[in-house]
């Protein structure tokens, strides 16, 4: 495969490159911008206004994207001493990531809205405007790294801390963005301590600002609330494996495979065991709830498959990674006619769910992610 025309080497020593780094307003991407514009490169920071209606203050680690934020990606933009805009893509937004994400719930299915946004917002609308406008790459403060290849191919491989590893979110991203892409965080093997710990020797107001842990459209981290909102609340059964009614919900969509919690059943198992929702139906508004071992899968298929580099050919061994923040597995997989990716567990996983996403390793390599349409289950349901 050849280089994409234009594509700059953004780890080569030569410096100048037109860099547009995109600024959360928090400390990982203001010590990426201040990393790319202390290495000479041409820097402009940028804040994505993603909420037509954005608070004034975040409230403690709970979402991004409000006034405060814009405001302090400005102050670190004054700071490093490059030119600094906003730009408003809150209808992109809400079209490519806040609908979808209300769309896979409704539809029974558990989706990723920070790997939908890096595809669809910061490494598609933000990079093809930042190409249209001149600029060679795109920085963000995600915790990855980009390998080129002496044939002029480009590889994304996780972080050198995988305690900080992000590259299960940008496992959408596809060889034209990852050659446009840069991440100065993600080859430094450095603690979070020490990031915010550079924020502060650079001057940066953010070092100590805590960083964002849930959906960022959903600032009071209440996920069944703002779904009931969007969608209504429709009361429906909780049945057991036998279809047996064990209690009642306002709306199937506030729940997720492998859930335990908030079910609010009114009586125990026969055997005294937690039970877990198994399966969720739109259809009939219903939901099923089972024992733990009812949620081992032993196979699954997805959709959608995006490759970081060409798609693999005939059955492979891979690690995969189902959560952004979980572990890796073993795993034979094959991409089909369709396309589909079949995925086979050596030992099988809980709580894999429909809508989410399976990213592929090969050792430290994103070989690419799909979302999983439909899985098998490890014991059959009675």
């Amino acid at each position: 495969m050849t280089d994409f025309p234009g594509a700059p080497d953004l780890n080569a020593p030569r410096k100048g490159l037109r860099v547009l780094a995109a600024m959360s307003g928090g400390v990982d991407s203001a010590v990426a911008a201040a990393r790319a514009a202390e290495a000479g490169h041409d820097v402009t920071g940028v804040h994505l206004a993603l909420s037509a209606n954005p608070q004034s203050f975040r409230t403690g680690a709970r979402g991004c994207c409000t006034i405060e934020d814009s405001r302090d990606a400005r102050r670190a933009a004054d700071v490093i001493g490059i030119p600094f805009y906003c730009w408003d893509l809150a209808e992109r937004f809400r079209e490519d990531v806040v609908e979808d994400f209300v769309a896979e719930y409704e539809a029974g299915r558990t989706p990723n809205p920070c790997l939908r946004c890096n595809e669809k917002i910061k490494f598609a609308a933000l990079l093809d405007k930042a190409l249209a406008l001149g600029f060679d790459a795109v920085c963000t403060g995600h915790y990855a790294t980009v390998v080129l290849n002496e044939d002029g191919t480009r590889e994304l491989h996780r972080a050198s801390d995988m305690a900080k590893d992000q590259s299960y979110v940008l496992g959408v991203l596809d060889e034209r963005q990852l050659a446009h892409a840069m991440f100065p965080l993600g080859d430094t093997v450095t603690t979070k301590d020490e990031i915010r710990a550079e924020a502060e020797r650079r001057g940066l107001a953010v070092a100590k600002k805590p960083d964002s842990h849930d959906i960022c459209f959903i600032a009071d981290g209440d996920t069944r609330g703002f779904l009931a909102s969007r969608l209504g609340r429709a009361e429906g059964d909780i049945v057991d494996e036998s279809g047996a009614k064990v209690g009642t919900h306002e709306g199937a969509y506030g729940y997720t495979i492998g859930q335990r919690k908030g079910l609010r059943i009114g009586h125990p198992a026969p055997d005294g065991k937690p039970r877990y929702v198994l399966d969720i139906s739109p259809v009939t508004n219903t939901v099923t709830v089972g024992p733990a071992e009812a949620l081992d899968v032993s196979a699954l298929t997805a959709i959608k498959p995006r490759w970081c580099g060409v798609a693999p050919s005939g059955p492979g061994r891979y690690t995969a990674q189902l959560r952004a923040h979980g572990g890796e597995t073993e795993v034979t997989a094959e991409l089909l006619d369709g396309p589909e990716l079949r995925v086979r567990f050596d030992e099988p996983v809980r709580g894999v769910a429909p809508g989410q996403a399976i990213v592929l390793y090969d050792g430290t390599r994103v070989v690419g992610s799909a979302t999983i349409a439909t899985t098998e289950r490890a014991v059959a349901a009675r």
